[in-house]
């Protein structure tokens, strides 16, 4: 077994979790600087396996945590890894793990990770070798330096923990504690001997007058006795009188409580009669609430829709007036259009002739003047021209342009053209398109006006449909409230039967329901459900005269549960049980019920029970099983004899009962709390509910059909509304369409006019290039002339005639076509920008005037408001209703009210009758208390005579009370004679006698346990005198073999000091020897003083040298060598030095490392040094650095080791 690896967080200097490698099972060595964490890791594994660390402070456990940067580290722990290969550890396992984790407030191990005591922790580790009197396979810093400048007896006390003698001190210390218990037993023991030989020489002397005491004593008794014994017959006398007045007094309360019964339930049934009238009242009277509410609303609505309807009626004759206002002005403005559109037509022929004829006379104009202008351009081309080539070529340039000018103006003519038929295309289609829009207009015109008289009808009904959800609603809220009374009124009487039950059935009860509904809701078990019929209470009916009698005869029977079979009554068992449900539950099961057929006597004096139940005939075994064997009798008299003689239970109506086997039982029995009336009450109630309930959602069906209805009429309204307002969005947009048509028919018809002007423009303008084209065609190969010839010269003349002419008709015709124009264009401005326009939106005003859906508005408002009248009438008559049922209710309530306190009165006598019978009543019971206390006073007073003698029981019975208490007057005066005898001498004398025996034998007991004792303490430092001599003589010899090893030549002895004598090991041995007899030679430890150490370095006797005389190396080896001897004495399984080899030479420490080498074959070690010589022969080592206040271990090689020690002695 050896540590395997080591684990560490939190743990001082060791912040983070610090994995050491697996370590070598024989020698490994930590190198390190001072200060960096070499000492705390052997603090670790100390932590987890010594007493060192154990019952720590709160600022202790803090102290072991980590303090530096960072987190603060709240919790550490340290972990040791085992290998256990060798099971020296009795676990069956090949590695062991030990974990201590330390908090502020927490300190816990755990064994592989279970949590574990530190108790057990030691127990497993010394069952490992690990011995809590040896700690020194840890051997800390210092410790060298600390056992080498001990004194004597400090390494005397060493000794004595290595061998084991704290268990001796503890066994002798626990024995002297006895000891001092025994004698002080055995003192008080003395004492009380002491007193009681005291005590019966006086009771001796006292034996003689207690006889004659006994004499005048037992006639005392037999006179008392006498006395006692009149008295005693006295008072049973008495007390059978009390008993008669009783039972008569019993009946006169019987029948009193009867008519207070009787008079309470008229009380309690007319109490019930003014709570449903009070009830109904409130109902009635939030009814009333409601109404007038709705009367309010409804006297709101018409003052409203009065005003609507006047508005309408209003616009309706405004609408008219309007509409015949503004068909007035369109037939006035049709009129002055006809008459200004006559004219227009007047002017329209001649202005078009006009400007056909300056049309013509331009275009006649333009030709003359191109022509004379050609001819005038020939004349000159002589000076511009000097050949004929010459203006040939020109002719031709000309010639070519003129056929692109024509071309170009061909095209621009047949664009013209088609622009125009366009125009004139589009203008068609347009006047199409608005004939169609007009149809359109005036269909979506009547879709919109149906669409607001299926409104209105929705409406309507709806209105209709929601007064009938109204009158429902009401209806509902009297269901809900009577529901509600009905439920409060069930519960109560459930809970009132609840408080009847035991707490344990009742629990029961509960938990079998929530069974069967956990079935039924999980659609489970079927079997369970169909063969579980309920409580035995709830299956049966019975006359109310009876319930007494069945009630005290099932008693708690009512409350089982009767089931089909046995395995039903079982598998409901296992699911409560399965579930944790309390109560306790009975059942049934008619499987396993067998009765036997009652013969029962024909008398009308009694009659079987079970024939005045009604109940299933399944049931029958259950109820033959509860009430086959009894009989209801009509007096006790009765049920006594039947009893007696057919050897069946009887019962009368009272509820009084006598049992077969003899016993009698009855009393009152309070009939109000009847649980079978209790029963009965809720089973009506419960049907009242379920129709309430049944009534209820059928009410609520028609009112959610209606809902539907209500809603499906409104989704229609809103579709239709929709539908609608969608509509008269396409009618708006129709109308603009058909204005922005009719102004772009306008625009277009505008537009021909100066289009087809142009056209002929261009026609003209064509005519004259086309003639112009001819021209310079023909003068094309002609002479090149400067004059004109005659013919063209006349042309000239001609043409200058006609220019003449043409251009003074054509100023005249242009004077007559502007003045025309003017008054055209006037006319057209005024049709089209002021009359047309003016007519169309007269047009559209009486579009917009619709008369008839403000009629049929109107109509629909009227209906409505003459409803809401109805309705109002309605509420009217309905409150007046509903002030004539309060009315009638009040005087009913008032009529109840005053029956009630009579019978409350009647009640209250009644009451004061019985309570002053039972005034009575206590006063006899108080009597008869006194003198049952008196009588048993007197048979206490006869008991406490004790034994008397046999002629006490007849001797004083002829003496009267007078002759009897002088006797006893008489013997009381002797008796003063001997009042100071001791009454109980003989009894004190025989006590003391027997205590007097049982304590000497105690005596003999405790001076044997004294005797054995101090046997005991002896034996025990006789053995710790005998651990020490052995410890020594080991200790002694191993620390002589491991010196001379570690100083070849050397020589060293332990010395025992005994007193101011030194004795080595074989003279204590051969002391020992000739002083073992006991108990006269017993050896006493206490005389050992110290331990002492004589050495020699150079093996000579002369120069053998204690302690003192050493140097400090020296004392160091010789610590050493100590340590060594101890361990070898007591060997572990592995060994931690912390620089052991600090205060050594080299040739010291050299042979320390030879002896760790040759031990760490049978142990492993852990050493820390700062010196080479242990890195030599070790087989693992481990570097620990200490960077920002956190140390860090890692394995290093030897080399690394080195360098590790030479940087520690550079910085040094």
């Amino acid at each position: 077994m050896y540590i395997k690896q080591v684990t560490i967080q939190g743990f001082r200097s060791y912040r983070d979790q610090t994995e050491v490698d697996p370590f070598s099972s024989k020698h490994n060595v930590i190198v390190g600087r001072n200060g960096s964490g070499k000492s705390n890791f052997f603090y670790a594994i100390q932590f987890v396996l010594s007493d060192e660390f154990s019952n720590l402070r709160p600022e202790q456990r803090q102290a072991l945590l980590h303090e530096g940067t960072g987190p603060r580290v709240i919790s550490a722990f340290v972990e040791i890894i085992f290998d256990n290969s060798d099971n020296r550890l009795p676990i069956d396992k090949e590695e062991v793990t030990l974990r201590r984790v330390i908090g502020s407030k927490k300190d816990q191990y755990f064994l592989d990770k279970k949590m574990v005591t530190k108790t057990d922790v030691m127990n497993l580790l010394e069952s490992a070798g690990f011995s809590r009197s040896n700690p020194y396979y840890i051997v800390k810093q210092g410790k060298i330096n600390q056992m080498a400048t001990a004194p004597d007896s400090h390494r005397l006390k060493l000794l004595r923990e290595v061998a084991g003698t704290r268990v001796y001190d503890e066994r002798k210390s626990e024995s002297h504690t006895i000891l001092k218990e025994t004698e002080g037993k055995r003192d008080k023991i003395e004492d009380l001997l002491k007193y009681i030989e005291e005590r019966l020489q006086t009771l001796e002397e006292e034996k003689e007058e207690l006889k004659q005491y006994q004499k005048w004593d037992k006639m005392r008794r037999s006179l008392e006795y006498t006395i006692h014994n009149h008295e005693l017959t006295d008072t049973r006398k008495k007390l059978d009188e009390l008993a008669e007045r009783r039972e008569n007094s019993g009946e006169r309360t019987k029948h009193l409580r009867d008519i207070h019964e009787a008079a309470a339930s008229k009380t309690k049934r007319m109490h019930k009669e003014i709570r449903e009238i009070s009830t109904r009242l409130h109902t009635i009277a939030e009814e009333k609430d409601q109404m007038n509410n709705e009367r309010q609303d409804l006297l709101k609505k018409k003052a409203k829709m009065e005003l609507d309807v006047k508005d309408l009626q209003d616009e309706v004759h405004g609408d008219k007036d309007a509409k015949v206002k503004i068909e007035n002005q369109l037939s006035k403005l049709d009129g002055e259009i006809n008459k200004k559109q006559t004219e227009l037509d007047d002017i329209l022929p001649q202005f078009e002739e006009l400007q056909k004829r300056e049309e013509n006379a331009t275009a006649r104009l333009a030709m003359c003047e191109q022509r004379r202008t050609e001819l005038f351009a020939k004349q000159g081309r002589k000076n511009q021209f000097r050949t004929r080539e010459q203006r040939d070529d020109w002719i031709k340039k000309e010639l070519k342009s003129l056929n692109k000018s024509i071309r170009d103006k061909d095209n621009q003519i047949s664009r013209l053209q088609e622009d125009i038929a366009a125009d004139y295309k589009k203008n068609e289609e347009l006047e199409a398109k608005m004939q169609k829009l007009n149809m359109d207009i005036e269909q979506m015109k009547d879709n919109v006006e149906g669409m607001n008289k299926q409104h209105y009808g929705m409406k309507k009904k709806k209105d209709d449909l929601q007064n009938e959800r109204n009158l429902l609603w009401r209806q509902e809220n009297t269901l809900q409230q009577e529901m509600s009374n009905t439920k409060e009124e069930l519960h109560k009487k459930e809970q009132n039967l609840r408080s009847m039950i035991g707490k344990a059935v009742l629990n029961g009860i509960d938990s079998v329901r929530r069974v069967m509904e956990n079935f039924r809701r999980k659609s489970i078990n079927p079997d369970i459900i169909n063969g579980y019929f309920g409580l035995m209470i709830e299956n049966f009916q019975i006359p109310p005269k009876f319930n007494t009698c069945v009630e005290v005869t099932a008693g708690n029977r009512l409350f089982h549960h009767i089931v089909k079979s046995d395995l039903i009554a079982t598998k409901v068992l296992t699911e409560m049980n399965k579930q944790h449900m309390a109560g306790e539950v009975n059942f049934m099961p008619l499987n396993k019920l067998n009765v036997r057929d009652t013969v029962y006597p024909e008398s009308p004096d009694a009659l079987p029970m079970i024939s005045k139940l009604a109940y299933d005939e399944m049931f029958d075994m259950a109820f033959k099983h509860v009430f086959g064997k009894t009989l209801v009798c009509r007096s006790m008299d009765v049920a006594s004899q039947f009893a007696r003689t057919h050897g069946l239970d009887c019962v009368t109506l009272e509820g009084d009962q006598v049992s077969r086997r003899g016993a009698l039982t009855g009393g009152y029995y309070d009939t109000r709390k009847s649980r079978i009336e209790m029963q009965r009450g809720i089973i009506d109630l419960r049907e009242k509910a379920e129709q309430q309930e049944q009534q209820y959602e059928e009410h609520k069906t028609k009112l959610q059909k209606i809902e539907v209805e209500i809603t499906a009429i409104m989704s229609d309204m809103q579709k239709l509304e929709t539908k609608n307002r969608k509509n008269k969005d396409i009618f708006e947009q129709m109308r603009s369409d058909l204005r922005i048509q009719r102004e772009e028919s306008q625009v277009i018809q505008r537009s021909l006019q100066p289009k087809e002007r142009r056209l002929n423009s261009l026609k003209s303008n064509l005519e004259a290039m086309k003639s112009t084209l001819q021209s310079l065609e023909e003068e094309m190969g002609t002479d090149l002339l400067s004059q004109l010839s005659v013919t063209e010269q006349k042309e000239v003349d001609g043409l200058n005639d006609d220019i003449k002419a043409l251009t003074q008709q054509n100023k005249d015709t242009m004077n007559q076509r502007i003045r025309l124009e003017g008054q055209k264009n006037k006319l057209e401005n005024l049709l089209s920008n002021n009359l047309m326009r003016k007519r169309e939106r007269l047009l559209q005003d009486l579009q917009d005037i619709s008369a008839e859906d403000k009629r049929q508005k109107l109509d629909t408002t009227t209906i409505e408001f003459q409803a809401v009248c109805s309705n109002i009438e309605e509420n009217k008559s309905r409150i007046d209703e509903i002030e004539k049922q309060m009315e009638g209710m009040a005087d009913m309530k008032k009529s109840i009210l005053s029956e009630m306190d009579e019978w409350k009165g009647q009640e209250k006598d009644h009451l004061d009758r019985i309570q002053d019978d039972t005034k009575e009543l206590e006063k006899m019971t108080n009597k008869q208390s006194l003198l049952l206390k008196k009588k048993e006073e007197c048979m206490r007073k006869i008991r406490e005579l004790g034994s008397l003698p046999s002629d006490a029981f007849e001797k004083y019975n002829n003496l009267s009370l007078k002759q009897l208490f002088k006797k006893l007057e008489q013997c009381n005066a002797e008796l003063k004679k001997y009042s100071h005898v001791n009454k109980k001498a003989l009894d004190q004398f025989v006590n003391f006698s027997d205590q007097k025996e049982k304590l000497i034998k105690r005596k003999e007991e405790l001076d044997k346990g004294h005797e054995a004792i101090t046997q005991l303490m002896n034996v025990l430092e006789h053995r710790k005198y005998e651990a020490i001599q052995l410890t020594f003589k080991q200790v002694s010899k191993y620390f002589s073999e491991v010196f001379q090893l570690l100083v070849p030549g050397g020589h060293a002895t332990l010395v025992m000091k005994k007193g101011d004598i030194d004795q080595s090991s074989q003279e204590l041995e051969s002391d020992s020897g000739s002083g073992s007899g006991m108990p006269a030679g017993t050896p006493l430890v206490e005389q050992f003083t110290g331990v002492g150490i004589k050495v020699s370095f150079s093996g000579k006797a002369g120069e053998t040298r204690e302690m003192q005389q050493l140097s400090g190396g020296q004392k160091s080896l010789v610590a050493l060598t100590l340590i060594f001897a101890i361990q070898k004495c007591d060997p572990a399984p592995f060994y931690l030095f912390d620089e052991i080899d600090s205060a050594l030479d080299a040739q010291h420490r050299k042979a320390v490392a030879d002896m760790i080498h040759g031990l760490a074959e049978d142990a492993q070690f852990i050493t820390t040094t700062f010196r080479p010589e242990l890195l030599e022969s070790a087989d693992k080592f481990y570097g620990v650095r200490f960077r920002n206040k956190v140390s860090h271990i890692d394995t290093v090689t030897k080399e690394q080791a080195k360098d590790f020690l030479e940087d520690d002695m550079t910085h040094n």
